[in-house]
């Protein structure tokens, strides 16, 4: 039997941090107001990097040896704020790192689009002959928004985040289970037109992250048939402290097993739940054997869910 194994993580923030006391006199609001909403205390901004260069340098931290960088087999590049589309993010990765030939393309689905970055990787094990892959989050955010704007100046953030995983043989079947769906008829609440700023209604990405997510979550654990005292730790999109606590009280769990980085990396969309990974690896959070949620949502509207033993 074959299963996937998350090897490890990498991650890349930009030098310059953008606390909330500086956006706070910049939009003229009273001191304390962008934590009370969001949950947020500093946010990342790239001055000179390109959104390729925080990419390769989130798999950079991935590898601490040439041999590890040998037979990657796919490279996927989750992304909504890239400024080219040929080559894509995950060609420049190839090319930068001097990586051999291999299947590379970027995916737009969304701030989820990690999670299908992921679920695709997967399917590739399971299908092709493939064994090692990289798949990448990444967004530069800080040249995309109207920084006069409270609803996105205040919680969106760059970064990269990137995970190697590869193909374990094994004599037991590890769970893997998804449940990825994208609805139609609210995607214009959460939007990106190239060459203008992303627009974001923020009342109603609310009520959609804090019901599509539960209803997505629910169809993921009965097609596991499993409950949710059998998980460790759900990693969500980190897109508003106060969004996780609502998805943590509607799905009944207290919020230690929600896992939260998002006051100090910010809303990175794409690059948000490696980023997690890489935190919670850091931490020493995972050990074998822990089941664990990966939940993605956002513009699409895509919602995405992966139950996986680690």
């Amino acid at each position: 039997m074959s299963n996937i194994h998350i090897v490890t993580n990498g991650i890349y923030f930009p030098q310059k941090q953008i606390k909330n006391d500086e956006l706070e006199k910049t939009l003229n609001l009273e001191s304390g107001y962008i934590e009370k909403r969001t949950g947020i205390k500093n946010r990342y901004y790239a001055v000179n990097e390109t959104i390729q260069e925080m990419a390769v340098e989130a798999v950079k931290n991935i590898f601490i040896s040439e041999e590890q960088k040998q037979n990657i087999d796919l490279i996927i590049a989750a992304t909504t704020s890239t400024d080219m589309l040929m080559p894509g993010i995950s060609n420049y990765v190839q090319k930068e790192l001097r990586l051999s030939p291999c299947i590379c393309f970027d995916i737009l689905a969304g701030c989820g689009g990690y999670i299908n970055a992921f679920d695709i990787a997967k399917a590739y094990i399971d299908s092709k002959n493939i064994r090692k892959a990289l798949i990448i989050g990444a967004d530069k955010l800080s040249g995309i928004i109207d920084k006069k704007d409270i609803g996105t100046a205040v919680v969106l953030s760059d970064g990269a985040g990137a995970t190697l995983v590869e193909k374990e043989e094994s004599t037991s079947q590890k769970i893997y289970v998804s449940n990825i769906k994208a609805e139609e008829d609210k995607n214009h609440i959460l939007a990106y037109q190239y060459g203008k700023n992303v627009y974001m209604n923020g009342k109603e990405v609310y009520k959609y992250a804090v019901t599509r997510t539960i209803e997505n979550v629910n169809e993921l654990l009965e097609k596991a048939n499993i409950t949710l005292q059998d998980v460790k730790y759900i990693v969500a999109h980190q897109s508003n402290l106060k969004i996780i606590k609502a998805i943590a009280s509607r799905l009944h769990i207290g919020m230690e097993k929600m896992y939260t980085n998002i006051q100090e990396r910010g809303n990175t969309f794409c690059a948000s739940i490696p980023i997690a990974l890489h935190d919670m690896q850091k931490q020493q959070l995972l050990k074998t054997g822990d089941k664990i949620i990966l939940l993605g949502y956002g513009g699409g509207l895509n919602t995405g869910s992966i139950l996986m033993e680690i």
